[in-house]
């Protein structure tokens, strides 16, 4: 049987203990070539480029069929 604590453990003590924890926002930065926001380190989704170079050729909007 493992031992257990005599008194009750406070919230407040957990909530300090778990601080850094929390959850944070996601960093969009624009992108230099389009001025689109995309995550930072990461390909610009509209225009396919990273750090200045293109890297994924992005193709344009599929046409719609009659």
């Amino acid at each position: 049987m493992a031992p257990l604590p005599k008194k009750k453990y406070p919230k407040a003590r957990q909530g300090k203990r778990r601080s850094h924890l929390a959850r944070t926002a996601a960093a969009f930065i624009e992108c230099s070539r389009c001025h689109a926001t995309k995550l930072s380190h990461q390909v610009c989704p509209a225009c396919g480029t990273y750090d200045g170079r293109e890297v994924i050729e992005i193709k344009g909007p599929k046409k719609k069929r009659k």
